[in-house]
């Protein structure tokens, strides 16, 4: 059932949102103190390409992983948040959009916290 979701998914613009990530991780990686933001915004790239059947994992903060989610909210995690949150609630107002719009919470909560987060299959769970 995943893979068909994934299939939609992509279809619906998961590509464009994925490419959008990619580009905005090569141009955080220009500097040297803005890889690791870089490498975060790949994550959401892989995330946003295939979210059906993963779940994210929050937690597993060290002190380097506390300070780079602060700076990542205060600079642009806060507003990616609540851009996942609105598009989320705008797609749960249909009965079809609803997995559309639980993809875009997941990714709401990788957008606040991604320092620290994992991202698992749901098989590897069980």
């Amino acid at each position: 059932m995943s893979i068909i979701g994934n299939i939609f998914w992509l279809i619906l613009g998961g590509i464009i949102l994925a490419l959008f990530w990619v580009i905005a991780g090569l141009l955080v990686c220009l500097t040297i103190i803005g890889i690791p933001f870089g490498l975060q915004c790949f994550k959401f790239a892989g995330f946003v390409l295939w979210p059906f059947g993963r779940r994210v994992e929050v937690g597993n903060f060290g002190v380097g992983s506390l300070i780079g989610n602060v700076l990542w909210i205060l600079l642009l995690g806060w507003e990616l948040c609540i851009a996942h949150l609105v598009v989320g609630a705008i797609f749960c107002i249909t009965i079809i959009g609803i997995p559309f719009g639980l993809q875009h919470f997941k990714l709401a909560m990788l957008a606040i916290l991604p320092f620290g987060a994992r991202i698992r299959n749901q098989r590897d769970l069980v």
